[in-house]
């Protein structure tokens, strides 16, 4: 054997760290700088950013069982603060490029499921009970264990269901993809733009943005997806100027009125965590299935961000495991925690996350970028929030193409992976959640394996997540059978 050979059969060391910041987040040894990691904290942020308007949206419009609305201002600063700590302490004690704030849907059950059977206090009361028991099931290993437990190919496919998954959502952020309205008289559920056909100076910039992002991505130009960001934002600030726009959404890119604006933290600690179980008309058990709906749901949501994000960014083991995962889960749980103690609803990690992977991000030192924005917000949020959707949501076209080339990995040739892999991927944006996805994915997989004659391969934690699911799929028959007992 030559000596060139055996040079190239021997490992590489890892790159030297240039300090001790460099050495505690593992930058250099990730293959990161901390350029990148400074645009991908940058990337993410502006990707969520609507959170801080979405959130107080969702939750100050919903009324709790005695007519009582939460305050809209005081749910932008705890949706900021949340994000802000939580997203912080992910970096520093998970070292994962793994953001966290507000859980959309999640919100939307608190909000209209949960709130208007009991108090407001007595809701978020529920939250901080979910929060608990997903920390217990992490402290037990539980949590980790099951994650552990999936196959490796079924894992790929919830990174690819992801990604078409966090694509979809970007189309219909920016309005490219809507609802049809009166969706019971056709058989066409959505359409393209508002109308169907893409109209109004919003969509001219979604596509521009899209069209800059990739043609950057493609010459694999360094900080493409937020120098897109940035000019879309300026160019839609223009144009906002310029022309008779009648709306943007959520958020309207103009210059604010004034930069700074004072916290309310009037929600801070406004909770009761055994309240629900006193309300009055509401049962014993329609509490507790309220409490299993939260952490099912929040489960395997953050099990499949945290699988995809991690795949995304390189750092799964030969094993497909996550690096300090059992951390990385403690911490996501104590986020459900915080969101329900602070009244903004559980938090939970962001898939939009990818928005940063895909500018560099490998480490948790972009979290720092990330939640010190979210920290900024608290006093700027009129200047932090005028990035509209349709600037930032070609991030998220983009990341998602980049998560569908995990697709190659998946042996489309075994059946018995192959469709288990297929339904995770396409239940995840046909039914806008990744819950169900996950959901969908282990029970074809458990089927398909008894089917076969493999029940033996099945691990005995799929079999109890898997039933798990059953009821969860089947939960408005399984009320309806105890309420009528």
């Amino acid at each position: 054997m030559s000596e060139t050979k055996k040079a190239a059969d021997r490992p590489t060391a890892p790159p030297q760290a240039a300090n001790g910041v460099d050495r505690y987040f593992r930058i250099s040894e990730r293959g990161s700088t901390f350029g990148r990691e400074i645009r991908g904290g940058f990337a993410t942020f502006f990707t969520m950013a609507y959170i801080l308007v979405l959130n107080p949206i969702i939750l100050g419009s919903a009324k709790d069982k005695f007519g009582h609305h939460l305050d809209a201002v005081q749910l932008t600063t705890a949706t900021a603060l949340v994000a802000a700590v939580m997203t912080i302490i992910m970096g520093v004690g998970g070292n994962l490029p793994l953001a966290l704030a507000a859980g959309l849907g999640l919100n939307a059950v608190v909000a209209f499921q949960i709130a208007p059977l009991m108090s407001w206090d007595d809701a978020m009361g529920l939250v901080v009970l979910e929060g608990l028991l997903i920390c217990v099931l992490v402290v037990t290993g539980l949590r980790e264990a099951v994650m552990h437990a999936i196959p490796q190919p079924l894992k790929q496919a919830i990174s690819v269901g992801i990604g078409l998954f966090i694509a979809f959502i970007g189309f219909v952020d920016a309005g490219f993809v809507s609802r049809i309205p009166d969706a019971a008289n056709t058989t066409v559920p959505v359409q393209l733009g508002g109308t169907g056909s893409l109209t109004g100076w919003p969509i001219l910039v979604f596509c521009l943005g899209v069209l800059l992002t990739i043609g950057l991505l493609a010459r694999k130009f360094k900080g493409a997806i937020l120098i897109s960001i940035v000019t879309m934002t300026i160019l839609a600030m223009i144009i906002n100027s310029a022309a008779d726009v009648k709306s943007w959404g959520l958020t309207t890119p103009e210059w604010p009125d004034k930069l700074v604006d004072t916290p309310d933290f009037g929600l801070i600690g406004h909770f009761s965590l055994f309240g629900a179980f006193d309300a009055a008309g509401v049962g014993i058990v329609t509490v507790v299935l309220l409490i299993f709906t939260l952490v099912l749901s929040d489960f395997f949501d953050t099990m499949g961000t945290v699988v995809g994000i991690s795949a995304e960014a390189g750092l799964l083991d030969e094993e497909g495991k996550v690096p300090n995962l059992g951390r990385v889960l403690l911490i996501d749980g104590a986020a459900a925690v915080a969101g329900g103690a602070a009244s903004s609803s559980s938090a939970t990690s962001y898939i939009e996350s990818a928005a940063g992977v895909g500018e560099g991000s490998r480490t948790g030192f972009s979290n720092l970028i990330t939640g010190g924005l979210f920290g900024l917000a608290l006093f700027l949020t009129p200047l932090l929030t005028i990035v509209p959707l349709q600037a930032a949501a070609p991030a998220l076209v983009a990341v998602g193409f980049l998560m569908m080339t995990q697709v190659k990995n998946i042996d489309w040739d075994k059946y018995d992976i192959a469709i288990p892999a297929f339904l995770t991927i396409a239940v995840m944006p046909f039914t806008y959640s990744i819950t169900n996805g996950i959901g969908a994915g282990f029970l074809a997989y458990v089927v398909i394996k008894v089917v076969l004659g493999k029940a033996k391969e099945i691990h005995w934690l799929l079999w109890g997540v898997s039933a798990l699911f059953l009821v969860y799929f089947a939960i408005d028959p399984i009320e309806q059978v105890l309420g009528a007992k």
